[in-house]
């Protein structure tokens, strides 16, 4: 018999799609953001519920994501190191918006960590052995 793990922190699966929305909403309008995932996203509903699914992956140890969301950042192809402070900015905007504040430290700090993770990808990318950038 398996027993399900304890959710990281004290948040719900609608709250997760509340924060979700309202993120991908705001990266829609965003200057430098907005067309860096307009050339990637054409369906705003399924991205979305994609994203959700992986938050509620890794904060409620669900089983409904598929994906390798750091391949698919390396891969995207437009995605630079330096966006990654901006989207984790906003993304604590989000946070701070729609959660309680022991809720959007906790998710906060797991998507720092995350994003540290996929911003060391792409500048791997970037980079050749030793850190000598790429010319492109």
């Amino acid at each position: 018999m398996t027993t399900a793990l304890p959710p990281r922190f004290d948040i719900t699966r609608p709250e997760i799609e509340r924060v979700v929305a309202v993120f991908y909403e705001r990266i829609r309008n965003h200057p430098g953001l907005g067309p860096v995932f307009a050339v990637h996203v054409t369906d705003w509903p399924a991205h979305e519920a994609k994203v959700a699914s992986f938050w509620a992956n890794t904060i409620l140890h669900e089983r409904s994501y598929e994906g390798t969301p750091v391949a698919a950042h390396v891969n995207a192809g437009n995605v630079r190191p330096g966006m990654f402070s901006t989207w984790l900015a906003l993304f604590d905007i989000v946070l701070n918006a729609e959660l309680r504040p022991d809720q959007a430290a906790a998710w906060s700090a797991l998507a720092h960590r995350i994003g540290r993770s996929m911003r060391a990808s792409v500048v791997e990318r970037e980079t050749h052995d030793g850190g000598v950038p790429k010319l492109r």
